[in-house]
């Protein structure tokens, strides 16, 4: 039943970087209406074997939702199937700004570049 739900899913079993990143794209800051990968603020997935681990940054060091935002990225990267464990690293550097967000994302939020 697993492996059939892959399949459908576009997931072959393997523990991929577009699915992971299919995964991230479901994750918001709960302020803003724009996934953090079209946001820009993933740096970074690494994976080993089940290990999946997320490298990324927020718009603002002070946002008050970071905490929130980072277990939740954990939690959907461990609804993938496949991975074991998870872990979310906030990173500051490069500092995070609108030009790192998609032409979709500033579409969407009405920045124009």
């Amino acid at each position: 039943m697993i492996e059939h739900q892959q399949k459908e899913n576009g997931n072959d079993g393997r523990i991929t970087e577009d699915v992971i990143y299919d995964a991230l794209r479901e994750c918001y800051d709960p302020e803003i209406p724009v996934d953090i990968v079209n946001l820009g603020l993933v740096y970074g997935v690494t994976i080993v074997d089940d290990w999946v681990g997320v490298k990324m940054t927020l718009t603002t060091p002070g946002c008050g939702a970071a905490d929130w935002i980072a277990d939740n990225v954990k939690k959907r990267v461990l609804q993938v199937p496949g991975v074991q464990e998870a872990d979310v690293r906030l990173v500051w550097q490069p500092a995070w700004n609108p030009t790192m967000m998609s032409d979709d994302a500033r579409k969407k939020l009405m920045i124009t570049k």
